[in-house]
């Protein structure tokens, strides 16, 4: 790890944009609030006169804004906070006098989701500091490292420098960042579970990405006798980072409930005009999908918009698709008129808040429930093995899930 002075707790840090890596400019202050349990936000002067708002509920003027509970961070500045893994990661590492929410954004470090960045320096950005990215070479060693952080072993400095804690948005998975041909990608990793996790969720976005989804790149990558699955980063480009909020964000900032219709009514007015139309068939096509797959945990964080130059929104590639093996018979978030249940009657209830009439819906569902009904076929060519495929099966084939899927895709 980088050399580095004992931490000494702040109630203020400062907030950074780093769209242009080499030019930050500052957005604000953070700070405690609510009882040191949560933590809220000034605009800069200089943001003020020629930034934008990080999201709408952070609009553009000379105020403290502050969270309405607890063990929250105002505004956009929640996402740049690490996930349930990045928090355990960094209290198993840092070993802090105080560990309040401003420590885990600051902690998060340079390699955090979107384009947020977090200082001590109220002058200049200077992240907490970390070690170079590790490459395809390390993955051995990051495997051995999360093993001992899932066991609570030691872990020795020299290798703590493996694990990045913020670099996704909500999730328990263990995961860190690692380069890949110069890019960074997210890497994940299993939890000892009985099922070769990393795999699936492979095989599974690429199945989406037949299914006419945009999806992020994943890589399959073998790790002792299993697999970890690495996820091209959305949040960055060649020469910077992009600003992102999860739908979580946006949501909440407009006050709606979490659901797949209202993000798909907040695309028609954060889309650029003539895109409105592609960005909600792509997020009902996603919507069908994750019914058709069993992932229940469709959440509100497992979705984000990506802030473009004009000021326009666009929703990201989608990611964290992958079957949940519970058969739940129920989304993380709404999706019709009998809110979360999981059924293609009503996903099709709500087309219209999607911009779809029945008839272009309807289509839309026998394309998916068609190519979906080839999953084993297309898993085991992703090396899925016969005993996942039979767990798989035993939620993916049965009345419920399977019933849809065969009467659609028959139509």
């Amino acid at each position: 790890m980088t050399e580095r002075s004992p931490y000494v707790p702040q109630d203020t840090l400062s907030l950074w944009m780093l769209t242009d890596p080499a030019h930050p400019s500052r957005v604000g202050e953070i700070s405690l609030a609510l009882a040191a349990q949560g933590v809220a936000l000034r605009y800069a002067d200089e943001w003020l006169r020629h930034g934008f708002a990080l999201s709408e509920d952070l609009p553009l003027v000379d105020a403290l804004f502050v969270p309405s509970r607890k063990q929250e961070v105002v505004g956009a500045v929640e996402d740049a906070r690490p996930d349930r893994w990045g928090e355990r990661v960094i209290r198993k590492f840092e070993r802090a006098p105080r560990m309040s929410l401003l420590e885990f954004l600051l902690f998060a470090g340079a390699d955090r989701y979107g384009a947020l960045g977090v200082s001590q320096r109220l002058d200049a950005y200077e992240p907490w500091p970390s070690s170079p990215m590790p490459t395809l070479g390390d993955l051995p060693a990051m495997d051995e490292v999360i093993r001992k952080v899932i066991a609570n072993e030691p872990v020795p400095d020299l290798e703590k420098r493996l694990l990045r804690p913020g670099v996704s948005l909500g999730g328990a998975r263990p995961k860190s960042v690692i380069e890949i041909d110069g890019q960074p990608w997210l890497v994940k990793f299993g939890e000892g579970e009985d099922e070769d996790t990393p795999l699936i969720e492979h095989a599974t976005m690429t199945l989406a990405a037949r299914c006419g989804i945009e999806v992020a790149p994943t890589r399959a990558l073998p790790v002792r006798n299993r697999h970890a699955v690495a996820v091209h980063r959305f949040d960055r480009t060649d020469s910077g980072r992009i600003h992102a909020i999860s739908a979580h964000v946006a949501l909440r900032a407009v006050g709606e409930d979490f659901g797949y219709p209202q993000l798909a009514q907040q695309l028609r007015r954060l889309c650029r005009a003539d895109d409105i139309a592609r960005q909600q068939t792509q997020l009902f096509r996603r919507m069908v999908f994750n019914i058709l797959m069993d992932n229940t945990d469709d959440h509100e964080k497992n979705h984000a918009l990506l802030r473009q130059a004009n000021g326009s929104w666009t929703l990201s590639p989608a990611f964290d698709i992958v079957p949940s093996l519970s058969g739940l018979g129920y989304q993380a978030i709404a999706v019709g008129r009998d809110g979360a249940v999981s059924t293609l009657d009503n996903a099709l209830s709500a087309a219209a808040a999607f911009g779809l009439k029945a008839a272009a819906a309807k289509a839309i569902v026998r394309d998916i429930a068609s190519v979906v009904e080839d999953w084993r076929r297309h898993f085991a060519a992703c090396s899925i093995g016969d005993a996942d495929l039979e767990v798989l099966a035993q939620y993916l084939d049965n009345d419920r899930l399977g019933g849809q899927r065969r009467l659609w895709s028959t139509m």
